[in-house]
């Protein structure tokens, strides 16, 4: 199998991401990630209270 070519400007993006994350400690890294979720599971939890919402008007 042949694989797909990569552009250039994704492989270089990638490898500076890289270099960027192996720069933070794995503490830095698991707290940016707890924030990243914790976003959002509050913005999952803010569309499943409007939907709740929403289908009890419909249902009165």
């Amino acid at each position: 199998m042949s694989e797909a070519p990569v552009p250039s400007d994704t492989a270089a993006g990638s490898a500076g991401a890289e270099a960027e994350e192996q720069s933070k400690s794995l503490l830095q890294q698991m707290e940016e990630l707890l924030a990243a979720v914790s976003a959002d599971l509050s913005q999952l939890d803010a569309n499943l209270q409007g939907d709740t919402t929403a289908r009890g008007a419909d249902e009165a």
